[in-house]
């Protein structure tokens, strides 16, 4: 029967090459890389076989001039890395899905912390990858280091080609590559390669030229290009030059790639941006060539798919944390099975398995990351060993998980929750400032439970030892959360904070839906309030905008160098750090708090240990949090007389972290039900 969604599916010709529907997985950084091949290629084949018709590694160095450590990207830097990259191309081709490789030379992006190397820039100039303030600088590139690259970039091709990849990628985009790095106005060279915008363009138009002379036989050459930098008359605009750049080249590759620079805008979270958020700025490219164009925006819906196609937007949806969350997404769409797409809730945590060097993991998805070292698949779990009942207490992120993926394997399942809704945290966190897309965590999960007829939920059961074993179920699963904790102990401190005054938590604006009642009281505009934030995450920040949005004077203080902390990792921290300062929040870095009383807080500074007495009339302690794990020392008894088979802790209540890892430790409860588990061996396998 025709669909609507039936135009996503057609084939689409890109030079030599077919894909066989419009979902194209662009280029993404997953923690793998080289370390890791193969990893990497049981990820990539994973989103093959859920229909992702086009499926693109990670930026490839293609010369160890260009090393990107100490991120773990990929390498094809000689033959002895073909065979690595062979495992990705035949996962993907085995569900008949086209491969496409980024290579990458990363000018003075690159740090060549490993090969030591002199990196080749547009000028000497300083470092900014690694750690983003390396103290050295690149080898101002010749001409014949120009030359010298374009050689690397087409015996890489050829490389690529070998290895079995049908697209091959032309880098300029993120403020990473040298192609890049030429095209900008800040390219200052006197020679053919500098000044006017025809010159700087010229480094570019040849490694495409390059690389088409050199495998467009039988690949199709793609062009990754940055549209807009969000630098204004500093940068490249999509009204400017970069519109000029497209004109020049417009026919020269056989697919158009286009984003935003740098990283942290082309993956912007859904506190700062939302689906299509790209539109208005990659929408002119198809307007000026016939070669298809890929965009991205976060889509997850198949209806703003469709429409992005039918308003002339992009020919193929690009993708990346979507194709994340969901590797079946394309599939469930053309079995009309929308209501089970696993949607992305745009927090990055993808993005910190580059950052933070270790193997990609998702909020929604657990078994991102590991479908070859644990053999997980995202729609496929073990059936069933036994016909025991289990119950679990508590329906948050890790209770629904652990609940869901119990009832996909066949068992029978109860589980109560004290409160009428479920989600626990997240159904409370949600409602937070610009949060209301993580909701997408509880929804995704309540819509599967409610499909499972094996699956019994209670809302509104609160429990005690005595209510679980007269329950009867022999094993017991404990979701019941974590209490943020109110002396202020945390990293920094060890010890509870003396002092009077009005102190709150975050569960106090959790269980308001907001401001608790205190402030609402207060008259507007008089109410002082510290937050001491020593979790370093979202919730500090996120209170602070509530307040302050809510005419309180905030002053945010952190024992960390900077605000926020953690967030450098999703990407998002100077957009905390804007929008803090624009509601004129008080940043207070290299602080922690030492005592308060009802109108003052002493503050103690990290370094020098000078104090400081700040007036606030509220403290808000966003330190450790208490596992919630009364009930399971309760129940230890009835698990050592063999009243209880099994009694397990997952989440917040074994260790209180963030909302992937609970959901993490739902789904490997549910995995492991029934199995032996050895703790002196290692449960997933090493690459060495």
């Amino acid at each position: 029967m025709p669909s609507r969604y039936d135009i996503l599916f057609q084939p689409i010709q890109i030079g030599p090459v077919t894909a066989p529907n419009r979902f194209y997985q662009v280029p993404h950084c997953n923690g793998f890389g080289y370390r890791m091949p193969k990893g990497m290629a049981a990820m990539r084949g994973m989103k093959a076989e859920g229909g992702w018709g086009v499926v693109c590694t990670e930026e490839t160095e293609i010369h160890h001039t260009s090393d990107l450590s100490p991120f773990f990207e990929g390498r094809i830097w000689s033959d002895e890395d073909i065979p690595a990259w062979q495992l990705m191309t035949e996962a993907v081709h085995k569900h008949g899905a086209l491969a496409g490789i980024e290579l990458t030379y990363n000018s003075h992006d690159a740090a060549n912390l490993y090969s030591r190397a002199s990196a080749f820039g547009p000028r000497s100039m300083g470092v900014t990858g690694g750690g983003g303030y390396e103290p050295g600088q690149t080898r101002a590139a010749s001409k014949d280091d120009l030359k010298q690259v374009r050689k690397w970039h087409r015996n890489a091709a050829i490389r690529a080609k070998n290895a079995g990849f049908d697209i091959i990628y032309c880098y300029a985009a993120h403020n990473m590559t040298l192609a890049f790095h030429l095209l900008s106005k800040d390219n200052d060279r006197a020679d053919e390669y500098g000044g006017s915008l025809e010159n700087r363009v010229r480094f570019f138009r040849e490694l495409i030229e390059d690389t088409k002379d050199a495998v467009g036989d039988t690949c199709a050459v793609a062009v990754r290009f940055a549209v807009d930098e969000l630098l204004g008359t500093e940068g490249i605009q999509h009204d400017g030059e970069a519109r000029e750049i497209v004109s020049m080249l417009a026919e020269l590759p056989d697919l158009w790639d286009v984003n935003l620079s740098a990283w942290k805008n082309d993956s912007i979270t859904s506190r700062f941006g939302k689906e299509g958020h790209q539109e208005k700025y990659i929408s002119f490219v198809k307007q000026l060539t016939t070669k298809p164009v890929v965009g991205v925006g976060r889509y997850t819906s198949p209806d703003s798919m469709v429409s992005a196609i039918e308003r002339g937007i992009m020919d193929m949806i690009g993708a990346a944390r979507p194709s994340i969350a969901d590797p079946f997404l394309p599939n469930k769409i053309k079995a009309g099975r929308t209501e089970d797409i696993r949607e992305c809730i745009g927090c990055n945590i993808c993005v910190t398995g580059d950052t933070r060097f270790v193997p990609i993991r998702c909020t929604q998805n657990p078994t991102m990351g590991e479908e070859f070292r644990r053999g997980w698949h995202p729609e496929i779990i073990a059936p069933k060993k036994s016909e025991d009942e289990i119950l679990i207490v508590g329906a948050g992120p890790a209770g629904l998980e652990a609940a869901r993926a119990l009832g996909q394997r066949g068992y029978h399942v109860i589980l109560t929750d004290a409160k009428r809704e479920a989600g626990g945290r997240v159904e409370l966190e949600s409602k937070l400032p610009n949060l209301n897309e993580w909701r997408r965590v509880i929804d995704w999960r309540l819509t599967q439970i409610n499909k499972i007829e094996n699956i019994y939920f209670y809302p509104s059961s609160p429990m005690t030892a005595k209510d679980i074993l007269e329950a009867g179920a022999p094993h017991v699963i404990l979701a019941t959360g974590a209490t943020w904790r109110r002396d202020g102990v945390g990293r920094n401190i060890s010890r509870p904070i003396q002092g009077t005054g009005k102190i709150f938590t975050p569960d106090d604006f959790l269980e308001s839906g907001g401001l608790p009642p205190v402030f609402q009281q207060q008259a507007v505009g008089v109410q002082r309030v510290l937050i001491y934030d020593d979790d370093h995450y979202y919730m500090g920040g996120v209170l602070a905008e509530l307040l302050a949005e809510n005419h309180c004077k905030v002053t945010l203080v952190t024992p960390a160098p900077t605000t926020s902390s953690w967030t450098e990792y999703t990407l998002e921290q100077e957009r905390i750090y804007k929008r803090l300062l624009a509601l004129n929040v008080t940043l207070l870095p290299h602080h922690a708090l030492a005592s308060f009383s009802p109108k003052t807080a002493t503050v103690t500074h990290t370094i020098t240990s000078a104090e400081s007495t700040l007036p606030c009339d509220a403290i808000v302690l966003v330190t450790d949090r208490i596992p919630n794990d009364t009930l399971y020392h309760e129940l230890k008894p009835a698990l050592a007389n063999g009243r209880l088979k099994s009694l397990r802790l997952i989440g917040d209540a074994e260790a209180p972290n963030i909302i992937a890892q609970a959901v993490f430790s739902g789904h490997l409860a549910a995995r492991e039900f029934d199995e032996v588990v050895n703790p002196d061996i290692t449960p997933f396998k090493v690459e060495r």
